[in-house]
């Protein structure tokens, strides 16, 4: 059987998801990537910007750290570790807002 297909979160759209926009976390022993958003190339400047505006408002425990959120290439089947973050993606929206 195929894989089943990830769709953009972003509303109304149906289009196939690209990107995963996700912040590394860490509560001193584990850490994880923790996504903000599975979007299209459509949806990917808004999605980065409501990540930024999600982080902004969240709350942590004094042993909770959290990175700025970064822009990954999904890759059905790879696990967070393989993703690759696409850094200049990332300046070239920073830089256009």
């Amino acid at each position: 059987m195929p894989p089943y297909p990830i769709r953009c979160l972003s509303k109304d759209c149906q289009k196939l998801a690209e990107y995963k926009i996700a912040s590394r976390w860490s509560d001193g022993v584990t850490s994880e990537l923790k996504t903000y958003s599975l979007c299209c190339d459509d949806c990917l400047a808004q999605a980065y910007r409501d990540s930024k505006r999600r982080l902004a408002a969240c709350r942590m425990t004094s042993a909770e750290s959290v990175e700025p959120p970064g822009i990954y290439q999904l890759d059905r089947g790879s696990r967070d570790k393989q993703l690759q973050r696409l850094s200049d993606l990332e300046r070239k929206l920073d830089s256009a807002t």
